[in-house]
């Protein structure tokens, strides 16, 4: 399928806005890091929020303090949770998982 052919400015537009996404989806994983957000704060929030809703699980386990890749791909692991899933792509079960697996 060929991507359809965009004019300069609509080119400049599209580029704009997935920076700003960028910068967003940045800014709301440092909140994750600072501790100002929970990961439960997150899960209620997908619904409604689109930028929450879009951001890889993945990538907010591994913002959390005390917590890198290893322990990252064990947790997620253990909620039974693909690598590349996103956050608006958990089920009812993977999100009472993955608090669960947070807990220990």
């Amino acid at each position: 399928m060929a991507l359809p052919t965009m004019t300069a400015e609509q080119r400049t537009e599209a580029l704009a806005k997935a920076a700003a996404v960028r910068k967003a989806r940045s800014e709301l994983i440092g909140k994750v890091k600072d501790g100002k957000v929970s990961v439960a704060d997150l899960l209620k929030k997908a619904d409604s929020d689109e930028l929450v809703k879009k951001t890889k699980v993945a990538a907010v386990i591994k913002a959390l303090p005390g917590v890198g890749p290893v322990k990252a791909a064990k947790l997620m692991d253990q909620a039974e949770i693909p690598e590349d899933r996103r956050i608006g792509g958990l089920g009812a079960r993977q999100r009472a998982a993955l608090l669960e697996a947070l807990k220990d």
